[in-house]
């Protein structure tokens, strides 16, 4: 069955009771059993929803996993896997990482007593240099957010089956159209189902997917245990994105590519970011891990005056956090996204103030790179 087909199909039979060919919003706190301990599979809807076990059965189908879990939001979901760790365990991590990622692993969970490395990822020889006796994770984000460095997951994944490592991947910018990290040794996937998986900018969410049964009983106990489950209103959303899935990511990656060419002619832009272009340094493993370079892409415009005067210019393309949605947005990292990094990591890592992130929509091409040049062209 092909990505398409499974997107639209995978999990989502029509409603027994009326034929229904969407899934019904169970909108409902709980399910009447038929006597003492007989019931139809559900009890509580924190425990089980109908709605959201279709969107759960659909995840697993899209990334290859046997499991999958929906949460609250992608940080719940990231919260929720690192649960898996106990006092004193290690995990290496992406230093390129979201923001939201790091504020949780540093402010949140280091004071809890899990133990953090953060390292270059593309550099497969310094995540062996990181791990120590209690090393137990890899958790890796792939293009990162913002600069857009690539992991070699399957070379990531035969490292973490030498040590008896856990590899993460937070697959949110690709999402399981362009990539697919549980077919490449991954452990387990990430996403923010917010972003790409439901495509509209309606709905906040997180999920897990994964193949191993006892981890899978660990996440699936720590959902209903925590509680940070996603509503059956957004299931609902998110499979009814995930149905154009397909189409968005095509279109999302014609229109990513023509303006990642248009930025790199601009005389404005100083540099760019985005794995389509030959220039940047892993094209090559780009091409071999994913089947489509994606829209997400970030250029630097020389200082934090030009990039807010840009930001303050563009019409078409919104000022806002977040990605994914039909419609272009941009955003500056360094007091945006990633705000929570320190200023000197920041620096070290190339978020420079000066740095634009823009997640390019499905609008007609033509209108976002017009909206971009007349922002552009604006600057001294």
């Amino acid at each position: 069955m092909g990505f398409a087909t499974k997107a639209i199909h995978a999990g989502q039979d029509p409603d027994p009771t009326t034929g229904a060919i969407i899934t019904p919003i169970y909108q409902t706190s709980t399910f009447v059993q038929e006597r003492l301990g007989q019931h139809k599979g559900f009890e509580y809807a924190r425990t089980h929803n109908p709605t959201r076990l279709a969107l759960e059965r659909n995840l697993a189908a899209l990334e290859h996993g046997r499991f999958a879990y929906c949460f609250a939001s992608g940080m719940s979901a990231i919260t929720a896997i690192l649960m898996m760790l106990k006092e004193e365990e290690h995990c290496i991590v992406s230093d390129n990482t979201y923001g939201g990622t790091f504020r949780l692993f540093d402010k949140v969970l280091k004071p809890l007593g899990l133990r953090f490395s953060y390292v270059n990822t593309c550099n497969i020889d310094e995540i062996r240099s990181a791990v120590c006796p209690q090393t137990k994770m890899l958790f890796i984000e792939t293009p990162t957010n913002p600069i857009m460095l690539l992991t070699d997951i399957a070379a990531a994944a035969e490292l973490c089956k030498d040590y008896g490592l856990k590899l993460v991947v937070d697959n949110t910018f690709m999402s399981p159209y362009f990539q697919q990290p549980l077919k490449l040794g991954a452990d387990i996937v990430v996403h923010s189902t917010t972003k790409f998986l439901n495509g509209h900018s309606d709905s906040v969410g997180g999920a897990v997917i994964l193949n191993d049964e006892a981890d899978a009983e660990h996440i699936s106990f720590l959902q209903n245990s925590v509680g940070a489950i996603l509503s059956p209103f957004d299931s609902w959303l998110v499979l009814r994105g995930i149905k154009t899935l397909a189409v968005r990511m095509r279109q999302h990656e014609e229109n990513g590519r023509a303006v990642a060419n248009f930025l790199v002619e601009h005389p404005k832009v100083k540099k760019v970011f985005y794995p389509g272009l030959e220039i940047h340094p892993q094209y090559e493993l780009a091409k071999r891990q994913m089947s489509g370079f994606g829209s997400m892409i970030s250029f630097d415009v020389g200082s934090y005056e030009k990039a807010a005067q840009f930001l303050n210019s563009v019409q078409l393309c919104s000022l806002a956090e977040s990605l994914g949605g039909v419609e272009s947005l941009v955003c500056h990292p360094a007091s945006m996204t990633h705000a929570s990094v320190p200023t000197e990591e920041r620096k070290r890592l190339g978020i420079t103030d000066g740095l634009v992130r823009i997640s390019v929509g499905i609008e007609d091409v033509e209108d976002i790179i017009a909206d971009l040049s007349q922002a552009l062209d604006r600057l001294s």
